[in-house]
């Protein structure tokens, strides 16, 4: 495989396999790819260092997704609060955007993705930030205020079951259950 940074144990190889959806050879991939990331001198230690934000949004798989920063986030065991990943912070994010997680798990994971102030609910103000990042950054693509209310609106009536004005895990995935295409658009290959 190269590199000196690139040689992943065995041991690790098969606790990896089993923690995950991804098999051996998409873990290889995906450490070399992370240890690709860091700089020459921590490629040997890559298991003890952390990819700053920056660096992991260089993958083109993130770069042109609309919640690249959020998934960092949530993905990120560090206490920073920047979204530094660990090599097993990325494993998890590929595992969970794999052909192979279940509808389950990537519905949990798109909640945490949308649940912008990590309130456990989705409330007008994450359906909100959720549009603008469907829509684009631009002001001219951005709905207007009236536009972007009705939306808002017709979203909650839709998938507010208990009317509470919020939407909760459980409320998300009775809507995702019902677009049979969301496991396959939610994902990331290396």
């Amino acid at each position: 495989m190269g590199g000196s940074g690139s040689h992943l144990p065995r041991d690790l190889l098969g606790e990896y396999q089993e923690l995950t959806f991804l098999s051996k050879q998409e873990i290889l991939l995906a450490h070399r790819r992370f240890s690709e990331l860091l700089p020459k001198e921590e490629r040997d230690r890559g298991f003890l260092s952390r990819l700053p934000r920056s660096k992991i949004l260089t993958l083109p798989e993130l770069r042109a997704n609309p919640f690249r920063h959020r998934i960092c986030q949530v993905f990120s065991t560090a206490d920073d609060g920047e979204g530094s990943m660990s090599f097993e912070d990325f494993l998890d994010m590929l595992s969970v955007f794999s052909d192979t997680a279940t509808p389950e798990i990537k519905s949990h994971y798109a909640f945490r993705i949308f649940d912008f102030d990590d309130d456990g609910t989705l409330d007008k103000k994450d359906l909100e930030n959720l549009v603008n990042c469907l829509t684009g950054e631009g002001e001219e693509s951005r709905l207007n205020p009236v536009e972007m209310d009705q939306l808002i609106q017709n979203i909650l009536e839709e998938s507010d079951i208990d009317k509470d004005g919020t939407i909760n895990l459980s409320e998300f995935q009775h809507i995702i259950s019902r677009s049979p295409d969301f496991p396959s658009s939610f994902k990331i290959v290396l």
